[in-house]
């Protein structure tokens, strides 16, 4: 197989479609889990609070989302989670319409749970290549990412104030149409099934989780919660942030737009770099990446900063993020990947939910510039911890 073989994969190029149509949602996400909870907030201690939710989500669903899809297929988890990606967009519309965060919650939460389904995009695209080019699968998956960043924010400029009675509603309109136009493509899909063993019992259970006490599973784990907690401790007050020092949704949207671009656009060459140095060697560079990232979030709070510290932080996830994740679709026995990969993107949503809500906190207590701090201290200490525990 070959890169050319991969592109006339037919059941890669529908997984590809699918997940670039169905994850312009996320950079859309971005910009309005800030925004409309600020609007909508009681407090604006409270303004992060419905991207919190959106990320505790991810904690409570990403294991039943496996499940569901080691035992009834891909394709059904993919169109169960298009389907809250739909009802969270109603709920969205709903609660600007009417004036409720009570309801906003529920719709990120809803939105939430439809975004840590699209996150097995990655492991079906391991599974409809061969071996050999599992890492450039999942990398290139990532790409769809980078389609994504630059449609969704044009996107959410152009559909947020249709509804000229409710600001920014439209953008969840414009979520439901293309969660809707986005399970199409997966018509054409066909996944082998997940050679899952059943697990009937407490026991069964344990034997399985057993392969978490394996380094290179361990350690992939890590890596891939880091990655993904520290971006979004980083990302989710951004917007905040940037409006609070005096720079213009416009500006914050741009930033975000290009923090976007820089977490999928590396994907076309990251699996390849995969293959010449190793999982370990890209994760590493990773960690390094995002803690550049906190320095330079550090170093001031003009425009210059943001865009700087937010496309080095992207590129540091990416690495991060793909080398986790290549490393654990190596280790993993495949009758297995079920029960593994669910407690992975657990463990991964339990950290990003700690990061969503712990960020919020600080950005309201003590400002951006401690984050950045705490965000470094986190990083350096994790890094010296994974590189002295290497086998």
């Amino acid at each position: 197989m070959s890169v050319m073989s991969i592109g006339r994969n037919i059941n890669f190029i529908g997984l590809f479609t699918a997940n670039t149509i169905l994850g312009s949602a996320m950079p859309m996400l971005i910009l309005l889990g800030g925004l409309a909870g600020l609007m909508l907030a009681p407090t604006p201690v409270l303004a992060t609070l419905p991207a919190s939710v959106q990320t505790l989500a991810g904690l409570i669903g990403a294991a039943p989302f496996s499940l569901l899809m080691g035992r009834f297929g891909r394709k059904i988890g993919f169109v169960v989670g298009g389907g809250l990606a739909i009802l969270g967009a109603l709920l969205g519309t709903s609660a600007l319409v009417l004036g409720s965060f009570i309801l906003l919650c529920f719709a990120h939460f809803a939105l939430g749970a439809a975004l840590a389904c699209y996150q097995y995009f990655r492991f079906a695209a391991a599974e409809v290549v061969s071996s050999e080019w599992q890492p450039v699968a999942i990398s290139l998956m990532v790409t769809s990412g980078l389609i994504a960043a630059l449609v969704g924010p044009q996107i959410f400029i152009m559909a947020k104030d249709v509804l000229v009675s409710a600001p920014l509603a439209g953008a969840y309109v414009a979520i439901g149409v293309l969660s809707l136009i986005g399970l199409a493509p997966l018509v054409v899909v066909s996944i082998p099934p997940l050679k899952s063993v059943p697990h009937n019992g407490v026991d069964s259970w344990l034997s399985a989780l057993s392969v978490l006490k394996q380094h290179p599973v361990r350690t992939a784990v890590s890596i891939g919660a880091l990655a993904q907690g520290i971006m979004i401790f980083m990302m989710i007050p951004t917007p905040l942030a940037m409006i609070e020092y005096g720079l213009s949704e416009a500006v914050a949207g741009d930033v975000i737009r290009w923090h976007v671009v820089a977490m999928f656009a590396p994907s076309f060459f990251t699996g390849f770099m995969i293959k010449r140095f190793g999982s370990w060697r890209i994760s590493m560079t990773g960690i390094v990446l995002l803690i550049l990232a906190a320095l330079a979030a550090a170093a001031g709070v003009s425009s210059g900063y943001f865009y700087g510290s937010l496309i080095i932080l992207g590129v540091g996830w990416n690495f991060g993020f793909i080398g986790a994740t290549t490393m654990l679709a190596n280790a993993v026995p495949a009758e297995e990947k079920s029960v593994v990969q669910g407690v992975n993107d657990t463990l991964i949503a339990l950290v990003s939910t700690v990061c969503a809500f712990s960020a919020g906190m600080i950005i309201a207590g003590f400002g951006w510039t401690t984050l950045a701090l705490v965000a470094f201290a986190v990083l350096a200490l994790t890094l010296a911890i994974l590189y002295f525990a290497k086998p």
